[in-house]
């Protein structure tokens, strides 16, 4: 038995655009075989999720990569003001 087809939730979306870039974004959907609709979705959406991706990422130079692997490997001693904090925290938050 074949499962019903959910429906994803949607919001709408209106925007207005100079006529030039309409028209292009119109040619580039049929070009692409896809609606207007489809073409917004699918490019809007893969771009959102490369911003948001970039924004939640970080990334680092090999150099920096190598010194956080030993930080993590081989941390050092905490200073005074780190004692501090954790002694302030410990005393701020309770033990589950």
């Amino acid at each position: 038995m074949p499962k019903p087809h959910i429906e994803a939730e949607t919001a709408r979306l209106e925007a207005r655009v100079p006529v030039q870039v309409y028209d292009q974004m119109q040619r580039a959907a049929r070009l692409r075989g896809m609606t207007l609709t489809g073409y917004l979705i699918a490019t809007a959406g893969e771009d959102a999720r490369r911003v948001v991706e970039d924004a939640d990422i970080m990334r680092l130079a090999r150099e920096d990569q190598i010194r956080f692997a030993e930080a993590l490997i081989n941390p050092p001693q905490p200073n005074a003001r780190l004692a501090r904090a954790a002694k302030r925290h410990a005393e701020l938050i309770e033990r589950r």
